[in-house]
């Protein structure tokens, strides 16, 4: 027999899991939104589920309750939730998608008897296209019953379940960010970097990103300290100068961000990273001493 699902807050996240899972086989009952043009909306990307604009009992209908609402609604959306279907709560299974975020905002839900916990699947959504997610990792953290659903999930979609301690969840979801939002800061800096040096947008990206792929593919294939190219894994620290000074005429998180990753990478791919460190420092010390 089919699972079944309600969506709370079908946003990029909510619809993706909506449509991927009713794919699959499952069955979609409540899409809630706060609008009612919103979650009928919602509910026809999905392809399938009930639009709703109020919490009611019926949410809790299903046998997986997915809460993707934005972090900081969370807490708020569960005690209402808890509010309207206090008689509906007991077994039920409730799981969030926050990244950052452990089981906590859904305590209210918990002391009416849910079983709760998170699913947060390691991948970006653009809401344009649904994302691959064969093989990603699905942190997966709550209560027992709450495990087992979100694993359950994980694996129908293709992907990894990997348990995350709450505690751990921050420093998790901070990881991710470096690699994906963090990331694409980075890349549009070198663009506008070489934009202002005369490349047109189209020739920047194809200056950079065979670079990164190349990057990534050797960091997959040979390991950190291995794949660590640039002036500072040869040593050439007069070049770090060099480029410090070339980005003091661009916005001041240029240079800032160039010497904080310049000391970043000294500390996580030097074999000795205490003394790479040092020189890093005073190649990149300016008469304000910002980095000395």
């Amino acid at each position: 027999m089919a699972e079944t699902v309600s969506i709370v807050g079908a946003g990029r996240v909510g619809r993706t899991l909506g449509r991927c899972l009713r794919e699959l086989g499952w069955q979609v009952g409540a899409v809630l939104t706060r609008r009612v043009a919103t979650s009928r909306a919602a509910a026809r990307a999905i392809g399938a589920g009930t639009p709703q604009v109020a919490l009611s009992p019926g949410v809790l209908a299903a046998d997986v309750v997915l809460l993707t609402t934005p972090d900081g609604e969370l807490r708020r959306t569960a005690e209402r939730l808890a509010q309207q279907a206090r008689e509906r709560c007991r077994g039920a299974i409730i799981l969030h998608t926050s990244g950052a975020l452990d089981r906590s905002p859904l305590a209210a839900l918990a002391r009416m008897g849910a079983w709760t916990g998170s699913l947060h699947p390691m991948q970006t959504f653009s809401g344009r296209a649904d994302p691959d997610f064969q093989g990603v990792i699905f942190a997966v953290e709550g209560e027992r019953r709450a495990q087992q659903a979100a694993r359950r999930i994980a694996r129908a979609l293709g992907g990894v379940p990997i348990r995350v301690g709450g505690e751990s969840k921050p420093a998790y979801h901070a990881a991710g960010a470096l690699v994906s939002g963090h990331a694409l800061a980075l890349v549009e800096a070198a663009t506008e970097i070489l934009l202002r040096v005369g490349f047109t947008r189209k020739r920047a990206l194809e200056a950079l990103l065979p670079l990164m792929r190349q990057m990534l593919d050797n960091f997959e294939e040979l390991g950190p300290q291995a794949s660590w190219t640039g002036p500072i894994a040869r040593g050439d620290y007069a070049i770090v100068q060099k480029h410090a000074d070339a980005l003091r005429r661009y916005p001041r998180e240029f240079e800032e961000s160039y010497a904080a990753l310049a000391l970043l990478g000294g500390r996580v791919l030097s074999k000795t990273p205490a003394r790479t460190i040092r020189q890093i420092k005073r190649a990149l010390k300016n008469p304000s001493g910002g980095w000395s």
